[in-house]
């Protein structure tokens, strides 16, 4: 059964119906909204990879997925956001406090999942790598926040906060299962270094789509980002090269609320298209797609083995070749 098999099996088949309904409902609802389980994948793949029993950790790779979900519940709350996969957000559909409070309880089951799944050999390593990561995502979540309150964010700011809020889990998920799967540091050195490549240019491409996607397979509002004065790729990089009057028409657009919301998103993306965004969006992810790859070249696996994660790169950054 191929890997992505065996995950949805896992998550259609798994009960979140407990007691009391109204904190677990909320979870069944994020769980079953579908997504592109990438996480548990990732580390089922990498396990595989390093010529580890793949059947024997489904349930510590699904921990990742649960804790993934965990932070889009809070994520919403934080962001006010409306839509989440094309449907209702947790806190819409219910309110802030059971968003709140079912995303604490599905952080505590990510750490259930995990214990409960791997032997005591490699247990303590696992949970080192997880917490480490659960942390790291807090912290970039914080910047996310504290970034959209700053006037100015340098390059190496917002780097760094996507290498926390998004690269970290992608990357701990690979070396989770290489870890599993009793891989070298070496090993599970080079295959997080690929996950973080891979997650920092799929940022940058989620920051794309955030104004140039498909509303419909983006599975959010369009300019969502933009109403939120999120410091994305697009925004820093049109406050460091856009003209002076270019860049005070975005404080400005950002900064009013008389306008239309749609209004304010048309005109700021109408901004980076002057700017050339899109292309400058390209050739950012080509250069963290390069480095994915010189991180994979260094595993002493044949290019058949590591085939699918190239395909898997190539896929998440909507490259063509």
């Amino acid at each position: 059964m191929e890997i992505s098999e065996i995950i949805k099996k896992y998550f259609e088949e798994k009960i979140w119906t407990e007691e009391p309904k109204n904190l677990y409902e909320p979870i069944d609802y994020a769980m079953q909204s579908g997504g592109k389980r990438l996480r548990p994948s990732l580390v089922l793949m990498a396990a595989k990879l390093f010529g580890g029993d793949v059947g024997k950790y489904v349930e510590a790779a699904a921990a990742m997925e649960v804790f993934h979900n965990f932070t889009l519940l809070h994520d919403d709350v934080m962001d006010n956001a409306d839509v989440r996969r094309g449907r209702p957000t947790v806190h819409r559909k219910w309110d802030d406090n059971t968003a709140i409070l079912s995303g604490d309880a599905m952080l505590i089951k990510a750490y259930q999942m995990i214990v409960g799944n791997v032997d005591d050999k490699r247990l303590r390593s696992v949970l080192d790598l997880f917490s480490k990561t659960a942390l790291e995502v807090c912290e970039g979540q914080q910047y996310d926040g504290d970034f959209e309150k700053m006037k100015d964010v340098s390059l190496d700011e917002y780097f760094k906060m996507i290498r926390l809020k998004t690269g970290v889990l992608l990357a701990a998920s690979l070396k989770m299962g290489a870890l599993l799967a009793g891989a070298s540091e070496e090993e599970q050195r080079d295959i997080y270094d690929f996950g973080m490549n891979v997650g920092i240019a799929f940022q940058i491409w989620d920051d794309y789509l955030d104004c140039y996607g498909d509303e419909k397979t983006f599975g959010k509002k369009i300019g969502g980002d933009i109403l939120c004065g999120k410091k994305t790729f697009l925004l820093v990089q049109a406050m460091i090269n856009g003209k002076a009057s270019q860049q005070q028409t975005i404080r400005q657009l950002i900064n009013n609320n008389n306008i239309l919301p749609e209004e304010k998103i048309s005109a700021i993306i109408n901004i980076y298209t002057q700017l050339d965004m899109p292309l400058m969006c390209e050739k950012a992810m080509d250069e963290y797609f390069e480095k994915a790859m010189a991180s994979l070249s260094r595993i002493k696996k044949s290019e058949e083995e590591k085939a699918p994660f190239v395909e898997f790169a190539k896929k998440l950054m909507g490259r063509k070749n």
